[in-house]
């Protein structure tokens, strides 16, 4: 196995300054220039991004493809024929206004290995692969990991086309439309993959507040996502008296209030929140007939999730006979997930030997690795995020970090792919 494993002879400022350039040219491509990011799947800046990343990994001497999810792949052969990949990778959507570093940080720390296996010249007997995955976030089309979730084959074919965004636009419309084929494989075979690598900005305060670069994930929380469509009726909203009215949104209104003491009758960290809701017609002197609102529910604990779901269908249900219908719709639910043992343990020994500390965590947020840890061997990094944000233009992580977490997943990677 080679040298570089020791780390001694990566040279981390050109690594720095090559994820900080990585970084700024993919933050350009967002629909929202001075407003934070906004780079929604199967966009016209999805497809700016996807085309930089794609040269990057052609730079870095990968073969590139995509599959019928657009997904991104780049792979650097191994000398074992037909051998399972190492995949190193994340996200590169957004939500609406959000910030440069949730989820391309992690596609960028892909590029980077590959560029040092290049660099120092590895031969990989396993496989690597840089992926960038598609849909993270739900921003578009709903539900959240729909990348990871479309090649673990829990996104049935009908489902996938059957999604629509907000203006009615279909996953198959939209990916025609900036060039990509919705007919080629979706589902991939887990005897493909040998193990999962993920780095992710913390989106938290924690790493920060105890000046600890790297926290290595141990596991991630159970979470699901619900859609609530509530039914009234229209009125006019100056000769519909009050004790006549069937309001839509006020009912949403009124469930959406009791959210946070549900949340909080279950304890141990579950949350709760609303953080999308569309009213119909959405006219100022009309009351509202209908309204659709989301539902994301978060616990380390499944019984937690399963009992505020429960819950929520109670509440929903007491509405019945004040002439509101409302109806509730699982986009998605994932259990909690452990990240596996021997790639946490690797982790660690890889950071106390390159001198990074380190702190094992539990993260609170949703993740790519969640869906790739009940199929193959998983494990995640976290790196600080400033003041603890993210999910807005002020979201902002230390390239520095970003390059130590470079170098930690570069030395678990010659050893993952037994390079020479």
């Amino acid at each position: 196995m080679s040298e570089v494993q020791t780390g001694k002879n990566v040279n981390l400022e050109k690594v720095q300054a090559r994820i900080e350039n990585h970084i700024d040219t993919l933050s350009t491509f967002t629909a929202t220039p001075g407003r934070g990011t906004t780079r929604l799947t199967y966009s016209q800046e999805d497809l700016l991004a996807r085309q930089y990343i794609k040269a990057e990994m052609k730079k870095a001497g990968l073969t590139v493809r995509e599959d019928g999810l657009g997904n991104i792949f780049g792979k650097l052969e191994g000398s074992l024929k037909d051998s399972p990949s190492v995949l190193i990778g994340s996200h590169f959507d957004s939500v609406p206004n959000g910030g440069s570093y949730d989820g391309p940080a992690g596609v960028v720390a892909g590029l980077e290995v590959a560029a040092l296996f290049t660099e120092y010249g590895l031969t990989p007997k396993y496989p690597l692969e840089v992926i960038a995955l598609i849909e993270e976030e739900g921003s578009r089309f709903g539900g959240g990991l729909m990348g990871s979730r479309g090649m673990a084959g829990l996104l049935a074919e009908e489902d996938f086309r059957a999604l629509k965004d907000k203006d009615g636009i279909t996953t198959v419309e939209a990916m025609e439309k900036i060039g990509l084929d919705p007919f080629l494989p979706k589902v991939r075979d887990p005897q493909t993959i040998k193990a999962y690598l993920e780095l992710h900005i913390e989106q938290g305060p924690i790493l920060e507040e105890k000046n600890i670069p790297i926290g290595v994930v141990e596991a991630i929380v159970g979470l699901t996502q619900l859609e609530l469509t509530v039914k009234g009726k229209a009125g006019h909203a100056g000769t519909t008296p009050m004790d006549r009215r069937s309001d839509a949104l006020v009912a949403a209104a009124g469930m959406i209030a009791q959210f946070p003491e549900l949340a909080e009758s279950e304890g141990a960290g579950t949350v709760v929140t609303t953080g999308r809701l569309q009213v119909y017609p959405n006219g100022a002197n009309v009351i509202p007939d209908q309204t659709v609102f989301s539902v994301d529910i978060r616990s380390g604990r499944e019984e937690h999730v399963q009992n505020v779901i429960q819950k929520v269908h109670k509440l929903a249900d007491s509405y019945f006979d004040s002439g509101i219908e409302i109806t509730v719709e699982q986009l998605l639910y994932i259990q909690p997930k452990e990240m596996n043992k021997e790639i946490v343990s690797l982790l660690k020994d890889k950071s106390s030997k390159l001198g990074f500390p380190s702190c094992s965590m539990n993260s609170g947020a949703g993740h790519d690795a969640m869906i790739f840890a009940d199929y193959t061997s998983t494990g995640m990094l976290f790196i600080p995020s400033k003041n603890g944000l993210s999910h807005c233009p002020e979201e902002w992580s230390d390239s520095r970090h970003i390059a130590e977490a470079v170098q930690i997943l570069f030395e678990a990677a010659i050893e993952l792919t037994e390079a020479e």
